[in-house]
């Protein structure tokens, strides 16, 4: 597939503030508008938000917290890798029956 160059003008603060959030997001703003381009022809539509404030909410680490919480709720958080091992095959093989 060919490339085509495509230009368009904005205004410039417009174009820092987008390049500073995109810099935050770990692309550039080519990549952004190429990313836009694509998910806009095939969605249709526009089918997605970024914004730098998903980036400061880590969910692998809030769901990590939550687990813990239930565990300290349900008196289980001082299990061993082994006791939970062993519960899990327990369940597998309930399940199974």
């Amino acid at each position: 597939m060919a490339n085509t160059l495509v230009q368009f003008r904005t205004d410039e603060a417009i174009r820092i503030n987008a390049t500073l959030i995109c810099e935050q997001l770990g692309i550039d703003l080519s990549t952004y508008l190429r990313m836009c381009m694509a998910r806009l022809v095939q969605e249709k539509g526009v089918p997605f938000s970024m914004k730098v404030d998903d980036i400061n909410e880590n969910k692998g680490l809030r769901a990590m917290r939550e687990a813990s919480r239930a565990a300290a709720e349900h008196g289980i958080s001082d299990m061993t890798l082994e006791e939970i091992n062993d519960e899990i095959a327990q369940v597998r093989k309930e399940s199974q029956s």
